[in-house]
C-alpha cells in the first residue's frame, strides 16, 4: 500500500511519516530529495542562481536557504519558478525510491510531499492523507523550528487556501492539533482503517 502525505507547513507531515515508519512503513520524503538535488555543484543550484541571483548562493557553493526563502515566500511567481526548477529533478528520484522500497519488500510506503497532488504523485497512491492542524499549533511548531514570526507568516500566507484545494483529493484528513499522543492515536486508527 502507498500512502501519500501532504498538507501545509508546520502541520505535522514529517511527524505522521515518522509514526508510520515506527509502524513499519518505508518513508520517501520529497523535501529530503529536494535537499539532495540542491547540494553544491548540482544542476539545481546553477539554475537557481541564474534565476534568483548569486545572492542566494554562499561562497562555498551551497544555497543560502534563508535568503532564497525570503524571496520565494514573498511572491507566488518566484515560488512557482523555484518549483519549476526543483520538481523535475525530484520526481524521478522519488519514484526510484518508492520502487526500491517496494522491491525490498516494504508492505507500506509513505510518500511525504507538499506538492503530492499538484505534482501528480497522488495518482500513484492508494490513499492521500491531508495533514492539518489548528493555526495556533502551526505557528508554535514553526517557532519551535526557529522560524521567525514574520517569516512564518510569509510561509503560511504563501499556502493560503492549500487545505481547501487539496481536500477533494484527500482520502482522509489527519488533524494533528493538540497533544501528540492524541494525534498519534488518530494516525494509528487511520492506518488500521486503511489496511482493513
Amino acid at each position: 500500500m502507498r500512502i501519500g502525505l501532504t498538507g501545509p507547513i508546520g502541520c505535522g507531515k514529517s511527524t505522521v511519516a515518522r509514526w508510520l515508519a515506527e509502524d513499519g512503513a518505508a518513508v520517501v520524503d520529497a523535501d529530503e530529495i529536494a535537499r539532495d538535488v540542491t547540494q553544491p555543484g548540482g544542476p539545481a543550484v546553477t539554475a537557481i542562481a541564474r534565476r534568483f541571483g548569486r545572492s542566494v548562493v554562499r561562497p562555498d557553493g551551497s544555497l543560502d536557504r534563508g535568503a532564497l526563502a525570503a524571496i520565494v515566500f514573498a511572491d507566488p511567481e518566484h515560488l512557482r519558478a523555484l518549483e519549476s526548477i526543483i520538481h523535475p529533478l525530484v520526481r524521478p528520484r522519488l519514484l526510484a525510491a518508492v520502487k526500491a522500497a517496494e522491491s525490498a519488500g516494504a508492505a507500506l510506503v509513505a510518500i511525504e510531499a507538499i506538492k503530492l497532488v499538484e505534482g501528480g504523485l497522488a495518482e500513484l497512491c492508494d490513499e492521500v492523507w491531508l495533514v492539518t492542524c489548528d493555526p495556533g499549533d502551526q505557528r508554535s511548531r514553526l517557532a519551535g523550528r526557529g522560524v521567525a514570526g514574520d517569516d512564518a507568516e510569509r510561509r503560511i500566507a504563501a499556502q493560503t487556501g492549500l487545505v481547501e484545494r487539496l481536500a477533494p483529493a484527500a482520502t482522509r484528513v489527519i488533524d494533528t492539533s493538540g497533544p501528540p499522543q492524541r494525534a498519534r492515536e488518530r494516525v494509528r486508527a487511520a492506518l488500521a482503517e486503511a489496511a482493513s
